[in-house]
């Protein structure tokens, strides 16, 4: 059987610490967008004005993969209440995101460092925290596997990571 490669998540203190340590609109537009939706570095990258369904506060993502060959797949990612309003700002102005991936991985890092982040914090980092955090706030497994448009489910499980103690307290609520 293949090893899967578990990245750690940030914790909700760290992600609060990195969140609140952005300086400017391109900080908390790639800190925040990267946090709140999951989205990998080069769908981030790519985003332009009609990925974006302003009514239904959603993002129309082309991923990796699919059965027509690379970024063929679609899928639908939720927007967050301030995410929104980012990427309003940025998208009046702007018809792509015009923000190279190289760019968006030194803010991620000159972000956590004035975090006092203290491990490794890249924008996949951020993804693996968003769907640990979906999963802490309740959202099914299968709702994340199509947030994050994975084809497998085991993909998906990759990114429980979910402590002794919090496994235990879930136990004692629901049982």
């Amino acid at each position: 059987m293949k090893r899967l490669f578990k990245r750690e998540p940030l914790t909700n203190d760290e992600a609060n610490r990195l969140a609140n340590a952005c300086n400017g609109h391109e900080e908390k537009l790639i800190i925040w967008t990267l946090l709140d939706t999951g989205l990998r570095l080069r769908e981030f990258a790519s985003l332009n004005r009609n990925n974006i369904d302003w009514q239904a506060h959603r993002l129309i993502v082309h991923g990796k993969g699919g059965p027509y060959g690379k970024r063929s797949k679609r899928r639908v990612v939720p927007m967050s209440n301030r995410v929104k309003p980012l990427l309003e700002g940025h998208f009046s102005l702007h018809e792509t995101m015009g923000i190279s991936p190289r760019t968006i991985q030194r803010v991620v890092n000159r972000v956590a460092n004035r975090a006092h982040i203290a491990r490794e914090c890249t924008p996949h980092v951020l993804r693996h925290s968003m769907a640990t955090f979906a999963l802490q706030r309740g959202i099914s497994l299968h709702s994340l596997q199509k947030i994050l448009g994975h084809d497998h489910l085991t993909t998906t499980a990759i990114y429980l990571n979910i402590s002794p103690e919090e496994a235990v307290k879930e136990y004692e609520e629901k049982w």
